[in-house]
């Protein structure tokens, strides 16, 4: 029996999940989903036909999708298994659990940690639920070609694979976002200051000089999309502390405003990263 699972929506993380499941809006995106083997689809089809729905969006399109998403399955009668794969803090994914709530849909909140899939590489969806039949359903997509590793236990339900999800993400990008901070701050004190810094950080921390090389070129193109998920870890953290995340989400708005604009804080943070490559 062929299992039909509806993919939403074809970005880079999306359409490499769909790719690896089957081995629409702009012209790029459709490109990538044709390219995945994704099939184009209404709401209504999706809801009559498919079996998962993976939600795989930016943070702050959510939530949105999933009350447009709910309204029409309910109409049809949908029972299919709805995974909530969005980078979002524990009240947010509580708060779209809710909408699927009492709906004969089932509810999977899966965090994923990693890059899109690609040869060689899979990232982990980590996964939790209310209902555990509905998890072990969930699990049954590794047949598939996904690694998911399943958060049971005492008390675990909807809301831990976020919390996962929002911690692991809080300190990767996290440090991405201090080291691009403390770059761009030397930078406008002086040439200098910028050089020397790159030198201290080659003496005496080469492990992470390792890392930024590669961390913040890769951060650059995605800068656009963390900050949603910086202000949903914000959340996650709360008052006091989580205002760091408010202000790294800053950061990320500072880093796509340059690559949209004049492009001078990317090329400031591109050729510190180049040469720390080179030492």
């Amino acid at each position: 029996m062929v299992t039909t699972i509806a993919v939403i929506a074809a970005g880079a993380m999306g359409s490499a999940v769909a790719r690896k499941l089957v081995r629409r809006r702009s012209e790029a995106t459709r490109q990538r989903a044709i390219a995945a083997g994704m099939v184009e689809a209404s709401y209504s089809s999706i809801a009559k036909e498919a079996r998962f729905v993976l939600s795989i969006l930016p943070p702050s399109d959510a939530v949105s999708f999933a009350q447009k998403f709910a309204l029409v399955a309910r109409s049809v009668g949908a029972s299919l298994l709805f995974a909530d794969c969005n980078a979002v803090n524990p009240a947010t994914v509580k708060r779209i659990s809710e909408i699927f709530h009492e709906s004969g849909m089932g509810f999977v909140d899966a965090g994923i940690i990693g890059g899109p899939p690609q040869d060689g590489y899979d990232p982990v969806f980590y996964a939790s639920a209310d209902d555990a039949d509905r998890l072990h359903e969930f699990h049954s997509l590794s047949k598939c070609g996904l690694k998911i590793s399943l958060l049971e236990g005492e008390g675990v339900g909807v809301g831990d694979a976020s919390a996962l999800k929002m911690s692991y993400a809080g300190i990767t990008k996290g440090t991405t976002a201090i080291m691009a901070t403390m770059i761009l701050a030397a930078h406008r004190s002086s040439p200098a200051t910028s050089t020397a810094l790159l030198n201290e950080l080659h003496q005496s921390q080469p492990v992470l000089l390792n890392r930024l090389g590669g961390a913040i070129p890769g951060m650059v193109p995605k800068a656009y999309r963390w900050v949603g998920e910086m202000e949903e870890i914000a959340g996650f953290v709360g008052d006091g502390e989580g205002e760091i995340y408010e202000g790294i989400a800053k950061l990320y708005s500072r880093v796509e405003k340059s690559l949209q604009e004049d492009n001078a804080d990317v090329q400031v943070l591109k050729e510190f990263a180049e040469a720390a490559k080179k030492m």
